[in-house]
């Protein structure tokens, strides 16, 4: 199941992979190889990794690089490049290069900007080395990944075709405006978080746990799974909202990535179930802004 990346120009799957638990070094390479190749294998072609992401990059190099025309590459870029200051003109180019050589390809499909701050955005010279990235074939959509302001001000500026942010059943609120105005515009979106770090996994608030806040608005909004898993629930809703192009999810098992593509194979809720979902995150958002 593919959907065009807004006017881009290419098609990408329902399902991606995100790939940064691939980055743990204490993953064994023979189950990175197998993730990896099992994705593709599925038709779960779209993997998003990062700099950030520890051995992310260099694994998937090392692992599929030999089938780079079977799957759509997208990275994030901005920071920790020795020589150079974070989001600078020379640390953008030197990431895409350094993502480049770590992933043995020569084009990127999509790279972003990582979380980077409204002022930076705003100054430009971060936007300007991506472009120059693009003009020299070594990238084909310069993109932005953020949340709240940052992500309203990429998608007004026309400086990007695409945006990752977080989408899912408590993560709503960029479906309201931000979301629609990247549709308009033609700007592929990547949903990322489309399971919300999976808050039902939890009796009581995993206070710490990345998925806190998740957990406490759940909890608020009084939603029930019904007839359904809460993660086919939940990825469905992500993966089908008006906008997105590709929900990715980040896994280190086969199993759990192929029962992700099994969920995401039965396409959208019903417009009822999907419509109810909306009314009560607006009915108990609490300034619920996105989750970086």
């Amino acid at each position: 199941m593919e959907r065009e990346f807004g006017k881009q120009g290419f098609p990408v799957p329902a399902l991606g992979l995100g790939a940064g638990s691939l980055g743990d070094p204490a993953l064994d390479e023979t189950r990175v190889d197998a993730l990896l190749n099992s994705a593709l294998d599925m038709g779960i072609t779209l993997i998003d990794s990062a700099r950030s992401y520890a051995l992310s990059e260099e694994r998937i190099g090392r692992h599929i690089a030999h089938r780079r025309r079977q799957f759509i590459l997208s990275t994030k870029v901005g920071y920790g490049i020795p020589g150079h200051a974070d989001w600078t003109y020379g640390c953008i180019l030197a990431g895409i290069d350094a993502a480049l050589k770590r992933l043995r390809t020569d084009c990127l499909d999509i790279v972003h900007l990582h979380s980077c701050p409204l002022e930076t955005l705003r100054q430009g010279d971060a936007i300007l080395a991506l472009h120059k990235a693009r003009d020299q074939g070594k990238l084909r959509v310069a993109a932005y990944s953020g949340e709240n302001e940052a992500l309203h001000w990429a998608i007004e500026s026309g400086q990007f075709g695409g945006v990752e942010c977080s989408v899912n059943l408590f993560d709503q609120r960029c479906l309201e405006h931000f979301l629609p105005l990247a549709q308009e515009r033609g700007i592929g979106v990547i949903a990322k978080r489309p399971l919300a770090n999976a808050p039902w996994r939890f009796a009581q608030r995993p206070v710490g746990e990345y998925c806190e806040e998740y957990w406490s608005r759940w909890q608020a909004m009084e939603i029930a799974a019904d007839d359904m898993d809460w993660q086919e629930l939940a990825l469905r809703f992500a993966a089908f909202a008006p906008a997105v192009c590709c929900a990715i999810v980040g896994t280190a098992s086969p199993v759990h990535l192929l029962q992700n593509k099994i969920f995401a194979d039965q396409g959208p809720l019903p417009a009822t179930r999907f419509d109810s979902l909306r009314q009560s995150f607006r009915q108990h958002d609490d300034n619920w802004v996105g989750q970086i």
